[in-house]
């Protein structure tokens, strides 16, 4: 049998595994007391209990005795823990003990890979039981429903929604039943966490308080039988983003945290020169009684925030420039200051920002996991083998970490990790574990084409079309009918769109959708044939499984079976003519003909799955301002309102008029007028006409609200630009120092597994890891090939954008970490001396480093 071939990307080798090579020691860091549930104490490798107060004094000064022991026992040249349990009087305790091992180790792990701090892990075997009722998929499914349900209450809660409306005690009681869920978590938390460590954890702190205050709010609601004031209602996104299924929504709201205090800066310095622009303004033009914009102070600072947003120009400045033409400078300086120059530099101090949070961010995972892989490693050596982790520990740990993985899988993987071929796991491999536990399985076959134990002529025939599909000009060609389709889509339009000189009514363009759509024209039914040909020549010359692998086949296939089904449904006179509108779809491929726009393609398909999270952190700003317009200006009756006012005309509504300004439709009545509201507002134009309609039937303060929208919204938008343009431009620079992302986008690692491993994942074989792993290397035995890919994430990408950077903080980690173990070894020495004077000669003789 050939030897296993593993093939793995600079994930798995370079960038980690020649620069992290950590000293070989069980006692490798800096927090002796948060090595876990368990210290495995037996030269048999078995785990025996601790406490998880820290290690005592007594424990400390046998630190040095421990190093010693571990040096000397070695490790032993074949040792077969796949053969048989160990034999020990209560068996049953040795089991639990070490799957109490297994099981924090892969918390351990599983923290890391959330980014979550240790701090916050379970501190003792007590308290695993309330950390892994809430860390599970039913409580996780649980914890989202009730978020959900919470933020929906605001449609059938006063004001609601038209035929959502309930009672105050029903919804009421449905809140406390939301919070009853949220209660638990917060009680698990506090039980596994301990009370310092709960109200230093900001999340679960301003959880607690938001559940207080919403409990209270219910139970007087259901006492009263009636809503009131309730603007902590706003409050309850917090439990969404607390959620686990929404850690995007939780990066992205943390992101915008900590892009604050730039942003902020250039906030305070933007509202500093509107300042000054507003008390010029008001001293030049309030001597003109035609000018209501400078009237007063606050009209002015005002008139200016929404001149900020070109909402009202020129119209703000048309008075002051009929008066006089000079007074043009005015506006101009100002605009040329604030839109042009300031808020041009806040998006350029946003993107700095964003950037440096993005590798600041990257760097603290990478060393974060790294951490988790310490502590994990730490629980699953034994006396026998302090450095290094058997198959046996292993697979016990991946029973937690990946439940869902079979033994096969398992195997692989540890075959993966064991580059040295020592059938153990060093430290510096199992710091590969996130990117091997990734891979999916499957068995390969010969890389032979599938007509290749074909006969003549079918073998030379499939050939021929094999090699046209793969040569540039049949690509060319397929470019060249993809443009004629473009045009003649237009010209097909053209004469669609000039039928009845602007007098088409939904008769004439359905029957001419239909006399030159896909059924009713010759050409567009041969340009249809053409596609359906190339995707029945693609599928014959590579393959039905070498076609799909594509996307762009993917998505041609989709368009062209569409089509095809439009043809049909046609010539049954089944409406099927809205088919027509994916046509121009095709010409998308176009953009595979220019680098650019394959850079922007891409950066799209690469930031699309996030901008969920963003759209949805977007919707949650929606929902606060939402639930606060609704408990301010709910009550307000905006149809002919402002009355002598500027905006009059924008409210009118009269049933004999045509002259209607339906303004009066922007109103807080229920949540999704509030929402559609919002976005009308954020858009910008004319935002300012619901600002002033509003202030005029409430009051003047009202204003804040709107202009504090204005500028959440604003750093919110500035930011999501800032993501593009940061996802754009990694792509660019990736490409010019890495090659191309997309041709880099999956990781493949190749392992072959002979006869009798196949035998051992699949049954109860007695081999052991050594005779195991021997097979390999006898060149006689058949073996399966089998393929583990993954898809890269943008951490993997950044770890190979910056491998020199990585390797200079896995340095310094590294020499951190020495210098705590330096420090602490000298501690226990001290200790040690102090305790022992009878034999300090001899423990000053003793090396304590590994």
């Amino acid at each position: 049998m050939a030897e296993c071939d593993v093939r793995s990307d600079e994930d798995l080798s370079a960038n980690l595994t020649n620069s992290s090579k950590l000293p070989k020691n069980v006692f490798n860091n800096e927090e002796v007391q948060t090595e876990g549930f368990h210290r495995q104490e037996s030269d048999l490798g078995i785990p025996q209990p601790r406490t998880f107060s820290g290690y005592s004094i007594a424990s400390l000064l046998e630190i040095p005795n421990r190093l010693s022991n571990c040096l000397n026992d070695g490790m032993s040249s074949d040792y077969t823990e796949l053969q048989t349990p160990i034999e020990e009087s209560d068996p049953g305790d040795l089991v639990k003990a070490w799957d109490m091992n297994y099981h924090e180790a892969a918390i351990y792990l599983e923290e890391g890979e959330n980014n979550d701090k240790f701090d916050y892990h379970p501190r003792s075997k007590d308290a695993l039981p309330a950390y892994l009722l809430v860390h599970n998929i039913w409580f996780y499914s649980l914890d989202l429903i009730a978020a959900v349900m919470l933020m929906g209450l605001a449609l059938v809660e006063k004001p609601a929604v038209p035929g959502f409306h309930l009672d105050p005690g029903i919804h009421a009681s449905l809140e406390l039943l939301g919070l009853f869920v949220v209660g638990i978590e917060l009680v698990m938390k506090l039980r596994w966490m301990g009370i310092n460590p709960f109200f230093k954890h900001k999340r679960s702190l301003i959880k607690l308080v938001a559940l207080v205050l919403m409990v209270i709010e219910s139970v007087v609601v259901i006492a009263r039988q009636t809503n009131h004031f309730r603007i902590s209602r706003a409050l309850r996104p917090v439990y969404l983003i607390d959620n686990y299924h929404c850690g995007g929504i939780r990066r992205v709201t943390r992101q915008i945290l900590q892009s604050l205090p730039p942003i902020l800066e250039m906030l305070g310095l933007l509202l500093f020169f509107m300042l000054i622009f507003s008390v010029l303004g008001f001293y030049l033009f309030t001597s003109n009684p035609k000018d209501p914009y400078f009237s007063t102070l606050q009209g002015s600072f005002v008139s200016l925030f929404v001149l900020l947003t070109t909402a009202n120009y020129p119209d703000v400045m048309m008075p002051a420039y009929a008066a006089s033409r000079w007074s043009a400078i005015f506006f101009i300086v100002f605009l040329i200051i604030h839109l042009y120059f300031i808020m041009n530099m806040m998006l350029a101090v946003v993107y700095e920002t964003f950037t440096r949070i993005e590798k600041d961010k990257f760097r603290k995972l990478l060393l974060h996991r790294r951490k988790a892989c310490q502590h994990a490693f730490r629980l699953l050596v034994n006396r026998a083998h302090p450095t290094q982790i058997s198959f046996r520990h292993f697979q016990g740990l991946m029973h937690h970490f990946k439940p869902k993985v079979c033994k096969r899988d398992v195997y692989l993987m540890f075959k993966t990790l064991d580059t040295s071929r020592t059938r153990y796991l060093t430290l510096d491999e199992f710091y590969h574990i996130y990117e091997v536990g990734a891979l999916s399985w499957k068995a390969q076959k010969a890389e032979d084409l599938w007509f290749s134990e074909f006969h003549s002529p079918f073998l030379e025939i499939c050939s021929s079309i094999q090699k046209l599909v793969i040569s540039r000009w049949f690509n060319y060609f397929i470019v060249l009918v993809i443009i004629a389709n473009g045009i003649w889509q237009v010209v097909e339009a053209s004469e669609i769109s000039g039928v009845g000189e602007g007098k088409l009514d939904t008769y004439v363009v359905t029957h001419h959708i239909k006399s030159y759509g896909i059924a009713g024209t010759w050409v567009s039914v041969g340009f249809i044939v053409a596609y359906s040909v190339e995707a029945l020549l693609k599928i014959v010359g590579l393959g039905l499984f070498g076609y799909f692998q594509s996307g762009w086949n993917i998505y041609d296939f989709t368009v062209t079976v569409l089509g095809l089904a439009g043809v049909i449904a046609e010539h049954f006179n089944v409406p099927f003519s809205f088919v027509i509108i994916l046509r121009p779809l095709r010409l998308l491929r176009l953009f595979k003909m220019n680098r650019r726009y394959r850079d922007v393609l891409g950066t799209v398909f690469i930031v699309l799955p996030r901008f969920g999270s963003v759209a949805l952190v977007l919707l949650i700003v929606y929902y606060f301002f939402a639930i606060i317009g609704m408990e301010l200006f709910s009550d307000f009756n905006m149809i002919n309102c402002c009355k002598n006012t500027t905006v009059e005309q924008f409210y009118h509504f009269d049933n004999s008029s045509l002259a209607e300004g339906y303004y009066y439709l922007n109103n807080f009545e229920n949540i999704i007028n509030s929402c559609i509201t919002l976005f009308e507002l954020m858009v910008v134009n004319n935002w300012f006409i619901i600002m002033d309609g509003y202030a005029a039937v409430a009051t003047e303060w009202s204003r804040i609200f709107f202009m504090l929208f204005y500028v959440v919204t604003m750093v919110v938008i500035n930011i999501i630009i800032a993501f593009i343009l940061e996802a754009f431009l990694f792509r660019i620079q990736y490409k010019r120092k890495m090659g191309d992302m997309d041709k880099d986008s999956l990781v493949r690692v190749d392992v072959a597994l002979t006869r009798q491993e196949l035998d051992f994942c699949y049954t109860h074989s007695n081999l052991s890891i050594s005779q195991l792993l021997h097979y390999t290397h006898n060149l006689t035995e058949q073996y399966i090939l089998y393929r583990g890919t993954r898809t890269r994430t943008k951490f993997s990408f950044s770890l190979k954008m910056y491998a020199e950077e990585v390797k200079c903080w896995l340095q310094q980690a590294e020499e951190k970490e020495r210098q705590q173990r330096e420090e602490l070894l000298a501690k226990v020495q001290e200790l040690s001396i102090s305790q022992q004077p009878t034999i300090q000669q001899e423990r000053t003789r003793r090396t304590f480093s590994v």
